[in-house]
């Protein structure tokens, strides 16, 4: 097969609403190497580096509940303000990338979202933006 493990995508392509972060970040535990006494962070297969989660919300008025997306780093990702009154912080995320796995739990596939950065939301035009306007145009073809 042509593609095989995680591939790139365009946050616009996977968020052509937006996304919210919702709490903050939180230490990915290694399922192999902790324990219940002793939690031990697990690491990126690739770089090493530790791996780090955040919940997040589509802002898709047809999403349904909450997920997570990776980042990995040396230290722990630090998640933009919120803007005054808003309960949830508008993001977008650099070097997206989704890996498709079959759910053991129900037999469907799913997705894991990896990226490389958590940055403020651009609401001048960001690329989370501009997917909304293609989502408008697949609609009326």
């Amino acid at each position: 097969m042509a593609v095989q493990g995680p591939f790139k995508v365009a946050f616009g392509d996977v968020f052509p609403f937006g996304a919210f972060v919702k709490g903050g970040v939180e230490a990915v535990r290694d399922f192999d190497r902790s324990t219940r006494e002793n939690f031990v962070q697990a690491r990126d297969k690739d770089t090493g580096e530790l791996v780090w989660a955040l919940e997040v919300l589509d802002a898709d008025p047809e999403s349904k509940g909450t997920f997570k997306v990776k980042l990995s780093g040396p230290v722990q990702p630090l998640v933009p303000e919120a803007p005054a009154g808003f309960p949830f912080v508008p993001v977008e995320f650099d070097g997206l990338m989704v890996t498709p796995y079959v759910n053991s739990g129900t037999g469907r596939l799913a997705y894991s979202l990896k990226a490389s950065a958590v940055r403020p939301a651009n609401f001048k035009g960001g690329a989370g933006r501009s997917g909304k306007d293609n989502a408008a145009g697949k609609e009326a073809a």
